[in-house]
């Protein structure tokens, strides 16, 4: 058995202002982490015998996932297409929309479409190219909408939209 594994596709590059602020302050955050961290590694590496010194070990690792978040974040901040503009029409769902849906046994969610970046599930922002913002996308007030999840097909009527 290989370990190969299928490459996932590509997520959108499309984010909102708010996002793109959130992650150009991480990627200056851990430009300042990762000057702290280096610090701190080389005061271990300074104690001596590094094959049995946690600190250094640990710094190491740490340093590994700052430059790892680092890299990614200056690749992808580049291509990023910022959604400034709402979209002509506010009757139908689009990118950046707040989107509240109601259930089969009338309970309410509410949940805002943006980028893969950015999603947080806490806050009610899922991605673009989940499931349910692709069944959602062009629709209007009104409509059923029907989703497959894991706990089987739900089926959600649209209530509002706002920007």
């Amino acid at each position: 058995m290989s370990r190969y594994r299928v490459p996932q596709p590509p997520s959108s590059l499309y984010i909102t202002p708010a996002g793109y602020t959130t992650l150009d302050d991480e990627l200056k955050a851990l430009w300042k982490r990762r000057h702290l961290v280096v610090e701190a590694l080389s005061a271990a590496a300074a104690e001596g015998d590094r094959s049995e010194n946690a600190e250094y070990i640990y710094r190491k690792k740490e340093l590994r996932g700052i430059d790892r978040r680092i890299r990614y974040l200056q690749k992808r901040l580049p291509d990023f297409k910022v959604v400034h503009d709402k979209p002509s029409t506010s009757d139908r769902i689009f990118f950046g929309a707040w989107v509240t849906l109601e259930d089969d046994d009338g309970r309410e969610i509410i949940y805002r479409i943006v980028g893969a970046d950015e999603t947080d599930p806490q806050l009610g922002f899922i991605s673009i190219d989940s499931p349910m913002a692709k069944a959602l996308l062009k629709k209007e007030i009104d409509d059923e909408v029907k989703v497959k999840t894991p706990d089987g097909d739900q089926c959600l009527t649209i209530c509002a939209i706002r920007y």
